[in-house]
Parts: C-alpha cells; sequence; structure tokens
C-alpha cells in the first residue's frame, strides 16, 4: 500500500510543479487583484448595471489581459531576474519552462482574445482601457521604463487605474466622478506600494541595475517620499465622499488611509527592511479595505 502511494506521488509531482510554475508565470494573484478593481470600477458608477454574462466577460478579460502583461515581464525579463533573490526561482530562469518564441505568440493571443471578446460583449471604451492596461504594464513599465528611469513604477502603475476605467466604461463609457476618482486612487496606491517593497529589497535592485526610487536617492530619503506619497493617497481617497459616496466607503477609506499613513511614518522614522515590509503589508490592507467599502457602499446605496 505504501509503495503504490509512493509511486504516485512520485507520478504527480511533476505535474503540480509545472502547474504552480505556469500559474506563476501569468501571476495569477495580482491578476484577481486587478480584475477585483475594474469590477469596483463598474459597481460604483452610476448607471443601468451591465447583465450577468457581461460583467463575468469583463472579468475574465481583465483577468487574461493582466495574465499576458505578468507572462510577458517574466519572458523580457528573465535575465535581470537571475540577479534578484526574490525573482531567481521564476520558471524562465530556472528553466523549468523552455524561453521558446512560442510564448510571445502565446502571450499576444491571449491578449488578442480578452480585448475582443471586451469590444464584443461590452464596448470598444471598455475593451481600450482593457488593452491600456496590458500596454502599460507589459511595454510601458517592463520594456521602456524599469531600466531607465525612477519614474518606471508611477507610469508604469497606470495598469491598474486602466483596470478601473475598463470597469466604469462598462457602465457608462463617457466615465465620470466616481470611476474617475477610483482610478486615480490607484495610481496615486501604487508608487508607495512598490517604492516600500524596494526599500526593503534596495540591495538586490542595485545589483540587477533596476533605478527605483531608493536606489537612486538613496533609503531615507525614498522613506519620506512614501509617506508624502502616502498622505496624499490617504487624502485623495476621501474625495468620492464629494461624489455620492456614502458612510461605509468613508469609513474604510479613514481606517485604511490612516493605517498605511502611520505604517509609512513608523518607515520614515526608522527606514529598514522590517518597517518597509511593514508600510508594503499595510498598503495592501489599504486597498483591501477601500475595495470592500467602496463595493459594500454601492450595493447599500
Amino acid at each position: 500500500m505504501n509503495t503504490m502511494l509512493n509511486a504516485r506521488t512520485v507520478d504527480t509531482a511533476p505535474m503540480a510543479r509545472l502547474a504552480r510554475d505556469v500559474l506563476g508565470l501569468f501571476k495569477l494573484r495580482i491578476g484577481f487583484m486587478i480584475m477585483l478593481t475594474a469590477l469596483v470600477g463598474l459597481a460604483v458608477t452610476p448607471g443601468p448595471a451591465p447583465g450577468g454574462f457581461e460583467v463575468l466577460v469583463l472579468a475574465i478579460a481583465v483577468l487574461i489581459a493582466s495574465a499576458s502583461a505578468g507572462a510577458f515581464n517574466q519572458y523580457y525579463e528573465r535575465d535581470g531576474d537571475r540577479l534578484m533573490q526574490r525573482t531567481r526561482g521564476r520558471p524562465f530562469v530556472t528553466g523549468a519552462l523552455p524561453c521558446s518564441p512560442w510564448w510571445l505568440l502565446l502571450i499576444a493571443m491571449l491578449l488578442v482574445v480578452a480585448v475582443s471578446a471586451a469590444a464584443w460583449v461590452i464596448n470598444p471604451v471598455s475593451a481600450g482601457y482593457v488593452f491600456l492596461g496590458a500596454f502599460f504594464y507589459g511595454v510601458v513599465y517592463t520594456v521602456w521604463l524599469k531600466r531607465r528611469s525612477w519614474l518606471n513604477i508611477v507610469i508604469g502603475g497606470l495598469a491598474g487605474s486602466f483596470a478601473v476605467l475598463a470597469g466604469a466604461a462598462a457602465v457608462d463609457p463617457a466615465l465620470g466622478p466616481p470611476g474617475l476618482l477610483l482610478a486615480l486612487v490607484l495610481f496615486l496606491w501604487t508608487p508607495p506600494h512598490f517604492w516600500s517593497l524596494a526599500i526593503a529589497n534596495r540591495e538586490e535592485y542595485a545589483a540587477a541595475g533596476i533605478p527605483m526610487l531608493p536606489v537612486v536617492v538613496g533609503t531615507a530619503r525614498a522613506a519620506r517620499i512614501v509617506l508624502w506619497s502616502t498622505i496624499a493617497l490617504a487624502l485623495t481617497a476621501l474625495l468620492p465622499g464629494l461624489f455620492e459616496a456614502g458612510p461605509v466607503y468613508m469609513a474604510g477609506a479613514v481606517a485604511g488611509g490612516g493605517y498605511f499613513t502611520y505604517k509609512a511614518w513608523l518607515l520614515a522614522q526608522t527606514p529598514s527592511r522590517k518597517t518597509a515590509m511593514g508600510a508594503f503589508f499595510a498598503s495592501l490592507v489599504q486597498l483591501s479595505l477601500l475595495l470592500a467599502a467602496a463595493t459594500l457602499d454601492s450595493l447599500l446605496g
């Protein structure tokens, strides 16, 4: 009996590892978060709600477009990923997945399918934002800016904002203050989120030649910039209160913004890997609270 169980484990282990490698290649955890931002953008936008099928197509289209951009990022960055501890286990680096040009064809096909489905089922404006989200992460951030400018994550961060706009445009292609403000919040959230992580991993980014903010200006100054960026984010997150956002949203914005600001203040006071990771995880808490509060507020409204 034990022999049979061991044999079964040996047989299935390579398939399990392959599945993990493929899922990791497409960065599905990030993709699901981006998909959620699109759905929240849809939820907060006034107007006739799309049907269940349209919502499903939007969610899948954003997820697939994000996955294609994530896979392209790993394909393009495979040589640089070898230089960093947190990325050297990626499948194109380890050889777990063959680095074939056929991957580029698959990535392009996934993006075409996602954008075409959104255009056909929802509307061309929403599909355009789905495309722009993938384009900004895959090309603008990965190819044009990541190794050239500390503004890489600032401009590349528009990828998340376009997901919100894709959701909002599914309700009203003309857009309005709720969707635009939530997109602005996502734009302002990205820099302090990633700069906190970059402070924690400054030596690795420096060794890889990536000009992230703490590599360019130093840890102490970068920590202060994270604090001021977080304050700007927290204040901006309150602006939907001027456009019919209810008490549930405001409670989430205040709680999340206050918590992230506190952790960013600790980082600015004592820059270290510990306080940087504290700010990084606080940014995730802040975004999660904001998205949950915005959704619940729209449902109650």
